[in-house]
Parts: C-alpha cells; structure tokens; sequence
C-alpha cells in the first residue's frame, strides 16, 4: 500500500484546521443571528440591527437549523414562534452572543480591577424620592467607582431618552407598552384615599366611590397618569367628582391633604409612616387600579455589567426570562 506523503497529511491538517476555524466563525454569526431575531420578534428587525438584509439573517438561521438537526423557529407569514429547541438555545446563546459583543470593554475593565464605569438610570420625581433611595445606597456601597446618574424625566421625554441611548433603563409605572420597549413590572402599590384625620369620611372604615363626590380632589397635572386613572373610574362608574386643586408633587399633595384643602387619591408607593401619623389613610383598591413599577429597557439593547448589577438589586435574575424582551400591556 502506496504511504501517504507528509505533505499531503501536512495540507489535510492544515484544511482541517481551517474548515474548523470556519466552523467556528459562521457558529457564531449564526447564533448572533438566532438571538436577535429572538430577542427583537422579526428577521426585518434583527437586520436592522444587525446592519445585515433580511434573507441573510434567515438564511444564517436556516444553516444554524440545519446543522443542529432542529426547528428554532416556526415561521407565518405575520410572525415567527420560538420552538422549545429555539428556547432551549436561546438562553445558551444569549449570553455568550452579548457577552462576546463588551469582551473588550469587559476585558480592560477586569485589568483594571476595578467595577468602574458609568450608569444612567431614567426616572420620575415619585420613583428617585420613594422607590430607588434604598436601591441607591446598596449599589454605592457594591460598586462605589461607578459614577451613577438619575435622570429626572417622565413620560414621552423618558422613552426618548431610552431610544436615544441616553440611560441604560428607566424605573418607573407603564399603562402601555410601546412595541420596541421592554417592561418588567416588580414592585405593586394600591391606590390609597387620603384626608384630614378630623374629615367626615375619617370616621367610615368602608368608603364608596359614591362618597367621595361631595368634597373637592387635590390630583396631579392631567398629562399624568394618576389623573387619567381616577378620571377614568370616575367616568365609567358615573360618579361626578371635581378637582378643587391640580398640583405636581406627591409631598405638596400629601402637605395641602392634611392642612384640610381637600382630599385625594395617590399611589400607596409615596406613603411613609410618619404619613400615617397625620393622614387618614383608607385604600380604594376596590375602585381603582393597582400602579406596578419596574424596569424598562429598549428591546435589543446589550445592558452593561453595572446596569445588570442595579437590576440584580431590584430583582436578582429579572433578566433570565426571556418575557422580559417581549412587547404587551403590563397587568394592573
């Protein structure tokens, strides 16, 4: 038998070598492929992002299906399904695919020896005064190099701001959720009549929205959302009420309540126990809607180590669940 020239074997090799190296290469645009399509709902979206034609995103993904043996997605014309396969790699290749996107940023920081860096958090007034103080003092005293920005914003200017990469996520309360945003309601707080203790309703344990008609309301602005809420109860139980004061700011609310110039519906989040001291305090849950606070992020948006840090401390493993990056209505 004619022995093989170790030229041959060498070239055999070296091809070998480099069919894996190859391999390898496409593995990875074909997994980068698979997770934003997953992450983002749609091949035209996940081009997008990846500054890639859609037939070739479909096509990394059709290769990737191949060469696993399995369906990932089940296609429609209108929308794609993730099998449980596509699940399965899904959260496998999520955080290899991100993580491979920062290695050189993670990789100088892990030089440094250092948790430095910046982070950019949107918020409302009620949110950085009520809800983030304790998260804040735990996330200084974890990673006290980061420089930590609250950007006091609500509304349309906060999911601008989200858009335009100006904060890594805001914490906040969503009624709807826009399709490129993401929502992940944590925190639940029941609306909450307060009055003077010496009010006429003080005296009732079981209050009706109906009794509430006589006495003026102190509420927010009406772009805000806590005015919406209450008109819209108001209006479909058709109970008339009147608002004897609009005003900003739940302390300035809370201050007019107990100096007797009205009463009024606020969220149970700005409620402290010295509140309760001076207040007379009933909840309406009855009535009126629970408000949920939580984090929201742009769908697609790599979150970096000190992001996911603060997100670890409102709730630790908030983004394993692959729901997180799905559009739809919060729950209240």
């Amino acid at each position: 038998m004619a022995r093989k020239s170790p030229e041959k074997a060498a070239r055999r090799e070296t091809g070998a070598s480099e069919q894996r190296f190859y391999y390898k290469g496409n593995r990875h645009k074909q997994l980068r492929a698979f997770v934003y399509t997953v992450k983002l709902g749609t091949f035209t979206r996940a081009a997008e992002a990846l500054y890639l034609s859609q037939p070739s995103v479909s096509l990394q993904i059709k290769a990737l299906e191949r060469e696993l043996g399995v369906t990932l997605l089940e296609r429609t014309r209108r929308r794609i399904t993730v099998t449980d396969a596509g699940e399965a790699l899904y959260e496998l290749a999520r955080p290899l695919v991100e993580g491979w996107e920062t290695l050189d940023r993670d990789f100088h920081a892990r030089l440094q020896g250092l948790k430095s860096g910046s982070l950019t958090i949107a918020a409302g007034a009620s949110t950085i005064q009520y809800l983030l103080p304790p998260l804040v003092q735990a996330y200084r005293e974890q990673m006290p190099a980061v420089h930590l920005e609250l950007a006091n914003v609500t509304g349309k200017d906060g999911l601008a701001l989200l858009r335009e990469d100006g904060a890594d996520f805001a914490v906040g309360s969503m009624l709807d959720v826009p399709h490129d945003l993401a929502y992940a309601p944590v925190y639940h707080f029941d609306p909450m009549l307060i009055m003077p203790p010496d009010h006429p309703l003080a005296a009732k344990d079981d209050i009706a929205i109906e009794d509430l008609s006589p006495y003026g309301l102190i509420l927010p602005p009406q772009r805000l959302t806590t005015y919406r809420l209450v008109d819209l109860v108001f209006q479909q139980r058709q109970v008339p009420y009147t608002v004897a004061i609009e005003v900003g700011g739940w302390e300035v609310i809370k201050h007019y309540v107990a100096m007797g110039l009205g009463i009024s519906i606020v969220t149970g989040i700005c409620l402290t126990e010295e509140d309760h001291a001076h207040l007379a305090v009933r909840n309406m849950r009855r009535y009126f809607p629970q408000r949920s606070y939580g984090v929201v992020m742009r769908k697609g948006k790599y979150l970096s180590p000190e992001a996911r840090a603060f997100i670890d401390l409102i709730k630790p493993g908030l983004l394993t669940h692959r729901e997180y990056d799905e559009s739809g209505h919060s729950a209240r």
